[in-house]
């Protein structure tokens, strides 16, 4: 394979300016970050095609969050899948992910492109549109999609080189309740039953490598074998993956093509733990992307807040990227409502998991707040409030008073401190 000039190459010649900015941004020394950029520790989507705002991802880096936006075959509004990513990014989302499947997606992905923000896709989404199915894809119309995606500046791309024929044979072998719930996944298996053949993904990862290494994007390799429900989560064909991702992680690396990690699906609270370390031991620390994980499946309307509390427990664990859960999961298209109150949830989980790790400023802020509500300083709480505005609002709604409604006049705050102060600070003017 002939190595191009990617990011991940160029630290191990020095410190580049995309690094630098990072560094600065995170609190870390630019060196060491340029070092864990070269051993495939942290990921920096930027596709050199399409100049936008830096986000790192690993080793070191705050918790980051990723948004899914994307129209559907039943309902494909591209306007309104714009208005949900500018709202995302609004409420602070570190990046986007374009699903759509429904409609232009040359079109939408161009829009959503337009955004000051690192944007990945799921270009198999579209492969099985042009094909009219997935048992029609073949790897020159997979791979044509793929460098057209790249083309157009996208920065990640969700690929599913894990789902290959160990990975169906673990599946036959160990059948799960919910089978396969991942799109992409699903795809792939339609691919490999009606051709008898290998998923070309995997099968031809080297010249894949060599598409993502020539434009410099993000190799997000996917879980299409996670689990669907708890009640499949220890089944075979989740392990049987991990260890072909583990493999594959090592080649992208030593390709020079930055590579994450995708997983891994509906798991028992108890076992999200164990599942990230085994994951990131397979794959020698690439940064973890997961949706949730969820760790219950009989919340619907509520998958939201389950995915932030398995997000939670992973970050305590490693895992460095959450995507959104919004409250449509398995319900639904999110609408706009869906996409902000998600995305409110997923900050807090990310933000729970930067503050397990001790990276950023994150502990700074908790003294902040702390230091507020002790003085009831309404303003510096709000300014100390990772999502200010919803706080100002159920405050205020019962006028302007020293304390919270709540408690009144018998906050155990004011009562403490009023105690508490120095005699001269009591005494009467």
């Amino acid at each position: 394979m002939v190595l191009m000039h990617t990011l991940a190459l160029a630290c191990l010649r020095g410190v580049p300016p995309e690094v630098e900015a990072i560094a600065r941004e995170e609190g870390l020394v630019p060196h060491h970050a340029a070092r864990a950029v070269a051993r495939g520790r942290i990921v920096i989507p930027a596709n050199p095609g399409r100049p936008h705002r830096l986000c790192a991802i690993g080793e070191g880096c705050r918790v980051r969050v990723n948004v899914n936006v994307g129209t559907s075959g039943v309902r494909c509004d591209e306007d309104l899948e714009v208005e949900k990513a500018k709202a995302a990014l609004r409420e602070g989302a570190d990046a986007l992910m374009d699903l759509s499947t429904g409609g232009d997606l040359s079109r939408i992905r161009r829009r959503i492109l337009a955004l000051d923000a690192p944007v990945g896709t799921v270009p198999v989404y579209e492969a099985v549109r042009r094909a009219g199915n997935a048992a029609d894809i073949d790897a020159d119309l997979l791979f044509s999609v793929i460098r057209e995606h790249c083309r157009q500046g996208v920065d990640f791309l969700t690929l599913h080189c894990g789902v290959n024929r160990d990975a169906l044979a673990s599946l036959q072998a160990d059948p799960r309740t919910m089978g396969v719930v991942s799109r992409g996944g699903a795809f792939h298996v339609a691919m490999m039953a009606a051709t008898g053949e290998e998923n070309p993904l995997y099968a031809e990862y080297d010249y894949l490598l060599e598409i993502l290494a020539e434009h410099d994007v993000v190799i997000s390799l996917g879980d299409g074998m996670r689990p669907g429900a708890l009640v499949d989560a220890t089944r075979l064909a989740k392990t049987t993956e991990y260890l072909t991702l583990g493999h594959l992680a090592k080649r992208a690396l030593a390709a020079g093509v930055q590579r994450m990690i995708e997983g891994p699906g509906h798991i028992p609270a108890d076992q999200v733990g164990y599942n990230v370390r085994m994951i990131k031991e397979l794959t020698d620390g690439a940064p973890l992307y997961l949706l949730g994980p969820l760790v219950t499946d009989v919340a619907p309307g509520y998958d939201h807040v389950v995915g932030a509390i398995g997000g939670a427990i992973a970050c305590m664990h490693g895992a460095d990227f959450l995507c959104m859960v919004s409250p449509s999961e398995h319900l639904a298209l999110p609408d706009l409502r869906d996409i902000v109150e998600g995305t409110r949830v997923a900050r807090i989980a990310a933000h729970v998991g930067s503050l397990s790790r001790a990276v950023g400023n994150t502990k700074n802020r908790e003294i902040r707040m702390a230091e507020a509500r002790r003085g009831l300083d309404w303003e510096k709480q709000f300014e100390a409030a990772l999502i200010p505005e919803e706080a100002r609002r159920i405050h205020e709604r019962d006028g302007e008073i020293e304390t919270c409604s709540m408690c009144g006049d018998l906050c155990a705050i004011k009562m403490v401190r009023d105690i508490l102060k120095a005699p001269e600070e009591r005494m009467d003017p």
